[in-house]
């Protein structure tokens, strides 16, 4: 766990456009997404995890307690119920849309950094 607090700059990500897609994001927003190198800091309050996400065009801050829902709205709008989880050293956010659909998204950390 203690590899996942910590400051990260974005280098890299692996089938994020898919990931956006399977949420119906609208092109432009997916690739300026994309596009983006944000920063993200990952820090603990006691049972409460905070990440923070800072691009040029906006900061998002999710606050969550792990194994409890939590709402999360991507830039389009679209609104997702998340539930997250720790395995070894990756944080597991699964989500479901608003039409049901169920997607995951893995964050692992090691020495080396992050990948999403």
């Amino acid at each position: 766990m203690s590899k996942i607090l910590g400051k990260y700059q974005h280098e890299r990500s692996e089938n994020l456009d898919e990931y956006f897609k399977t949420l119906e994001l609208p092109y432009l927003v997916r690739k300026m997404i994309n596009m983006s190198n944000p920063k993200i800091e990952v820090t603990k309050e006691g049972d409460k995890w905070i990440v923070t996400t800072v691009t040029m065009m906006r900061t998002q801050v999710w606050e969550f307690t792990l194994g409890t829902e939590w709402e999360e709205v991507m830039p389009s709008g679209v609104k997702l119920q998340n539930t997250t989880t720790i395995e070894d050293d990756s944080l597991i956010i699964v989500s479901i849309t608003e039409d049901g659909n169920r997607t995951i998204r893995r964050y692992d950390f090691n020495d080396d950094g992050m990948t999403l």
